[in-house]
């Protein structure tokens, strides 16, 4: 998805192409004493990969976003002497962690890069051919030919990047996310009130109790419908697949906040059942504005499914309860 002026970039495709084998040679020894000499072709040297890297300083696709080829090198051909030709140079793709690579017309996953440093190769360089030295034999001392070497591999390539965090933000436009990820952590995405303000994934470092912490990934609202596609649909969904918890947030002036909390659970299960099964909090935001006769009221209508906590960011109500009650989510 790219956004107009934003740097997130967490979609691209790319066409790569591998470096092709080199030839064998098919020399015969020639020198001022050998008038007439055996074969000594070398091997040609193997074509470039295009390589997968996973990089923890990197957090978008951008440096893609303009880079729509990218070619590995030729093996260079063999030659007399049993001289190997040049092996290809590797196209090495730094990307961010979450990155997964798929074959743009099979839409089969090729790898998921999830470590810093982990490398995949992606598109495989052809094989150097081998030189006429490997085809002498008693019956054939003098062998006039060599192997080519294997062509190359091309073709589209897609870059998927699914944000890692540990607890991704679940709710509808100007639920109140992106100011709780602002007074949680130092991180600083645009708030106002209207929906949609946030049209890409925010993340935060939260410091929890010394020198304890997660990291919070704050997602564009989902609507009703954003299965099918609504709203940004579907391509934000999958940033809370790797969310080992789901943070519900409903305002406090929703005209029914179990009704909301279900149809946001409805959306998840119709892109991806698994997120079922992810532990889950209900928190009701913006409760500065409740008394606690109300929120005694909105209490008995909650879910008893799973725990539920009032929270004020601007007020900083409940904060440290809610930090408490996550750190347990994430060790359970």
């Amino acid at each position: 998805m790219r956004i107009k002026n934003s740097n997130f970039v967490d979609y691209v495709k790319i066409f790569c192409r591998s470096g092709k084998g080199g030839a064998g040679s098919a020399h015969f020894l020639r020198d001022k004493t050998t008038a007439k000499g055996g074969p000594d072709g070398g091997d040609g040297g193997h074509g470039g990969h295009i390589i997968l890297r996973g990089n923890e300083q990197m957090w978008t696709l951008l440096h893609l976003r303009y880079k729509k080829h990218i070619f590995a090198e030729h093996g260079g051909i063999g030659s007399g002497n049993h001289r190997h030709g040049k092996d290809g140079d590797h196209q090495v793709i730094d990307v961010p962690l979450g990155t997964i690579a798929r074959d743009a017309e099979t839409e089969e996953v090729l790898c998921e890069i999830t470590d810093h440093g982990d490398e995949f190769v992606m598109v495989k360089g052809g094989m150097g051919g081998r030189g006429n030295a490997h085809f002498k034999s008693p019956t054939n001392q003098s062998p006039r030919y060599a192997q080519p070497g294997i062509d190359v591999i091309e073709g589209w390539y897609i870059l998927e990047l699914k944000v890692l965090a540990d607890v991704g933000l679940v709710g509808f436009p100007n639920a109140g996310k992106s100011t709780l990820l602002s007074v949680v952590s130092a991180a600083k995405p645009e708030i106002a009130n209207y929906p949609f303000t946030t049209l890409v994934p925010n993340l935060g470092i939260v410091a929890y109790r010394g020198d304890r912490s997660f990291i919070m990934a704050d997602i564009p609202g989902i609507i009703e419908g954003a299965a099918e596609g609504k709203g940004l649909g579907l391509r934000f969904l999958r940033h809370i697949e790797r969310n080992s918890t789901l943070l519900f947030m409903v305002p406090a002036d929703s005209d029914d906040i179990a009704k909301e909390y279900k149809i946001l659970l409805g959306e998840l299960q119709k892109y991806n059942p698994e997120l079922l099964d992810k532990n889950r909090i209900l928190t009701i935001s913006k409760s500065d504005m409740l008394d606690e006769e109300l929120i005694a009221e909105i209490k008995e209508e909650l879910p008893t499914d799973l725990p539920s906590l009032f929270i004020s960011s601007v007020a900083q109500q409940g904060i440290t309860e809610l930090k408490d009650l996550i750190w347990k989510k994430l060790n359970e």
